[in-house]
Protein backbone atom coordinates (compact mmCIF):
# COMPACT_ATOMS: atom_id res chain seq x y z
CA UNK A 1 0.00 0.00 0.00
CA UNK A 2 3.15 2.17 1.05
CA UNK A 3 4.91 1.58 -2.57
CA UNK A 4 1.55 2.27 -4.55
CA UNK A 5 0.73 5.95 -2.91
CA UNK A 6 4.16 6.60 -3.28
CA UNK A 7 4.22 5.80 -6.79
CA UNK A 8 0.89 7.35 -7.39
CA UNK A 9 2.56 11.11 -5.39
CA UNK A 10 5.74 10.68 -8.01
CA UNK A 11 3.54 10.60 -10.73
CA UNK A 12 1.14 13.53 -9.55
CA UNK A 13 4.56 15.57 -8.95
CA UNK A 14 5.80 14.46 -12.87
CA UNK A 15 2.53 15.88 -14.00
CA UNK A 16 2.52 19.17 -12.14
CA UNK A 17 6.27 19.16 -13.35
CA UNK A 18 4.97 18.37 -17.01
CA UNK A 19 2.05 21.70 -16.72
CA UNK A 20 4.62 24.02 -14.92
CA UNK A 21 6.77 23.83 -17.59
CA UNK A 22 4.11 24.66 -19.98
CA UNK A 23 3.05 28.12 -18.54
CA UNK A 24 6.79 29.23 -18.39
CA UNK A 25 8.42 31.58 -20.65
CA UNK A 26 10.09 29.61 -23.99
CA UNK A 27 13.24 29.10 -23.09
CA UNK A 28 13.88 29.72 -18.87
CA UNK A 29 14.34 27.20 -16.44
CA UNK A 30 11.63 26.63 -14.37
CA UNK A 31 12.12 26.29 -10.47
CA UNK A 32 9.73 25.18 -7.45
CA UNK A 33 10.94 27.21 -5.26
CA UNK A 34 11.96 31.39 -5.25
CA UNK A 35 15.66 32.89 -5.46
CA UNK A 36 14.99 35.07 -2.64
CA UNK A 37 14.12 35.58 0.63
CA UNK A 38 12.83 39.09 2.36
CA UNK A 39 16.33 40.27 3.45
CA UNK A 40 17.20 39.94 -0.28
CA UNK A 41 14.76 42.01 -1.76
CA UNK A 42 15.39 45.90 -2.95
CA UNK A 43 13.30 48.59 -5.19
CA UNK A 44 14.88 50.41 -7.92
CA UNK A 45 12.53 52.39 -9.33
CA UNK A 46 14.57 52.57 -12.48
CA UNK A 47 13.27 49.63 -13.59
CA UNK A 48 9.29 50.51 -13.58
CA UNK A 49 8.40 51.30 -17.34
CA UNK A 50 8.26 49.89 -20.70
CA UNK A 51 11.12 48.08 -22.25
CA UNK A 52 11.58 46.79 -25.85
CA UNK A 53 14.58 46.06 -28.49
CA UNK A 54 13.17 48.85 -30.30
CA UNK A 55 10.63 50.95 -30.63
CA UNK A 56 8.56 48.97 -33.33
CA UNK A 57 8.75 45.94 -31.61
CA UNK A 58 5.57 43.55 -31.17
CA UNK A 59 7.63 42.19 -27.79
CA UNK A 60 7.30 44.39 -24.55
CA UNK A 61 7.99 44.22 -21.09
CA UNK A 62 6.45 46.60 -18.75
CA UNK A 63 6.92 47.10 -15.00
CA UNK A 64 5.27 48.78 -12.30
CA UNK A 65 5.88 49.22 -8.85
CA UNK A 66 3.24 46.27 -6.41
CA UNK A 67 4.06 46.65 -3.03
CA UNK A 68 6.65 47.90 -0.98
CA UNK A 69 9.19 45.79 -2.71
CA UNK A 70 7.98 44.29 -6.00
CA UNK A 71 6.92 44.86 -9.31
CA UNK A 72 4.06 43.40 -11.62
CA UNK A 73 4.96 42.97 -14.98
CA UNK A 74 2.85 42.61 -17.74
CA UNK A 75 5.02 40.50 -20.84
CA UNK A 76 4.06 40.93 -24.21
CA UNK A 77 4.65 39.40 -27.88
CA UNK A 78 2.92 38.61 -30.72
CA UNK A 79 -0.26 40.20 -29.70
CA UNK A 80 -0.55 37.76 -26.27
CA UNK A 81 -0.03 38.92 -23.08
CA UNK A 82 1.25 37.29 -19.21
CA UNK A 83 1.22 38.82 -16.13
CA UNK A 84 3.91 38.29 -13.53
CA UNK A 85 4.87 38.98 -9.67
CA UNK A 86 8.49 40.57 -9.88
CA UNK A 87 10.84 41.10 -7.42
CA UNK A 88 14.61 42.38 -7.99
CA UNK A 89 16.90 40.63 -5.46
CA UNK A 90 20.86 41.53 -4.63
CA UNK A 91 23.45 37.90 -4.26
CA UNK A 92 26.84 39.34 -3.31
CA UNK A 93 27.53 41.87 -5.83
CA UNK A 94 24.50 40.75 -8.61
CA UNK A 95 20.83 41.58 -9.21
CA UNK A 96 18.35 38.82 -10.37
CA UNK A 97 15.24 38.68 -10.93
CA UNK A 98 12.77 36.34 -10.00
CA UNK A 99 9.87 36.05 -11.88
CA UNK A 100 6.37 34.06 -10.93
CA UNK A 101 3.47 33.68 -12.78
CA UNK A 102 0.02 36.22 -11.35
CA UNK A 103 -2.84 34.11 -9.77
CA UNK A 104 -5.22 36.38 -11.33
CA UNK A 105 -4.03 34.44 -14.38
CA UNK A 106 -4.94 31.45 -13.89
CA UNK A 107 -8.46 32.66 -12.23
CA UNK A 108 -9.32 33.78 -16.02
CA UNK A 109 -8.26 30.16 -17.83
CA UNK A 110 -11.23 29.16 -18.97
CA UNK A 111 -11.24 25.31 -17.53
CA UNK A 112 -12.91 24.19 -14.11
CA UNK A 113 -11.63 24.50 -10.97
CA UNK A 114 -10.62 20.85 -10.68
CA UNK A 115 -8.50 21.45 -13.87
CA UNK A 116 -6.97 24.12 -12.63
CA UNK A 117 -5.93 23.34 -9.35
CA UNK A 118 -3.60 20.74 -11.31
CA UNK A 119 -1.64 23.64 -12.76
CA UNK A 120 1.42 24.88 -10.96
CA UNK A 121 3.08 27.76 -11.28
CA UNK A 122 7.09 27.90 -10.61
CA UNK A 123 9.87 30.61 -10.67
CA UNK A 124 12.02 31.38 -13.50
CA UNK A 125 15.61 33.91 -12.78
CA UNK A 126 17.42 36.30 -14.56
CA UNK A 127 20.67 37.49 -13.84
CA UNK A 128 20.42 41.64 -14.37
CA UNK A 129 23.90 43.45 -15.59
CA UNK A 130 22.59 46.83 -15.24
CA UNK A 131 19.12 48.79 -15.58
CA UNK A 132 20.02 52.21 -17.10
CA UNK A 133 20.44 53.29 -19.49
CA UNK A 134 19.47 49.75 -20.92
CA UNK A 135 17.51 47.10 -19.25
CA UNK A 136 20.69 43.88 -19.81
CA UNK A 137 19.12 40.92 -18.36
CA UNK A 138 20.19 36.87 -19.22
CA UNK A 139 17.81 33.75 -17.81
CA UNK A 140 19.41 30.77 -16.72
CA UNK A 141 20.53 28.76 -19.96
CA UNK A 142 18.45 25.55 -20.00
CA UNK A 143 21.11 24.34 -22.56
CA UNK A 144 23.78 24.69 -20.25
CA UNK A 145 22.55 23.09 -17.46
CA UNK A 146 21.32 20.21 -18.91
CA UNK A 147 24.79 19.57 -20.19
CA UNK A 148 26.50 20.71 -16.55
CA UNK A 149 23.94 18.68 -14.91
CA UNK A 150 24.53 15.63 -17.55
CA UNK A 151 27.75 15.73 -16.07
CA UNK A 152 26.88 16.93 -12.36
CA UNK A 153 23.78 15.33 -11.42
CA UNK A 154 24.14 15.75 -7.83
CA UNK A 155 25.26 19.71 -8.39
CA UNK A 156 21.46 21.16 -7.74
CA UNK A 157 18.39 19.14 -7.11
CA UNK A 158 15.89 18.99 -10.49
CA UNK A 159 13.74 16.44 -11.77
CA UNK A 160 13.59 15.85 -15.77
CA UNK A 161 10.25 15.90 -17.35
CA UNK A 162 10.58 15.24 -21.17
CA UNK A 163 13.44 17.14 -22.73
CA UNK A 164 13.17 19.90 -20.05
CA UNK A 165 14.26 20.54 -16.57
CA UNK A 166 12.68 21.61 -13.51
CA UNK A 167 14.35 22.75 -10.06
CA UNK A 168 13.31 21.39 -7.03
CA UNK A 169 15.95 22.76 -4.91
CA UNK A 170 15.46 25.15 -1.78
CA UNK A 171 15.88 28.84 -2.18
CA UNK A 172 19.19 28.11 -0.23
CA UNK A 173 20.79 25.79 -2.50
CA UNK A 174 19.11 27.96 -5.47
CA UNK A 175 21.65 31.04 -4.74
CA UNK A 176 24.54 29.03 -3.70
CA UNK A 177 24.79 27.19 -7.08
CA UNK A 178 23.87 31.15 -9.49
CA UNK A 179 26.72 32.53 -7.43
CA UNK A 180 28.59 29.84 -7.93
CA UNK A 181 28.10 30.01 -11.83
CA UNK A 182 26.89 34.02 -11.96
CA UNK A 183 30.20 34.10 -14.32
CA UNK A 184 30.26 30.49 -15.72
CA UNK A 185 30.62 30.99 -19.58
CA UNK A 186 27.22 30.54 -21.19
CA UNK A 187 25.39 29.94 -17.94
CA UNK A 188 22.77 33.00 -18.67
CA UNK A 189 23.02 32.84 -22.15
CA UNK A 190 25.87 34.04 -24.43
CA UNK A 191 24.79 38.10 -24.79
CA UNK A 192 22.34 39.87 -22.54
CA UNK A 193 19.06 40.95 -23.68
CA UNK A 194 19.80 44.60 -24.51
CA UNK A 195 16.25 46.42 -23.80
CA UNK A 196 15.61 50.17 -24.15
CA UNK A 197 12.67 52.23 -22.24
CA UNK A 198 9.99 53.48 -24.87
CA UNK A 199 7.58 54.74 -22.06
CA UNK A 200 8.72 55.43 -18.29
CA UNK A 201 5.10 54.45 -17.27
CA UNK A 202 3.30 51.35 -18.48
Amino acid sequence: MAGEKKEIAMKRIALLLTLAVTLMIAGCVPSLNPLYTEKDLLFDKALVGVWSDNDDSKETWAFERSGEKGYKLVYSADGKAGEFEVYLLKLGETLFLDLYPDDAAFKEINRNDFYKSHFLPTHTFAKVTQIEPSLQMAFLNPDWLKEFLEQSPKAIGHEKTGDRIVLTASTKELQKFVLDHVSTKNAFGDEPSNLKRIKSKP
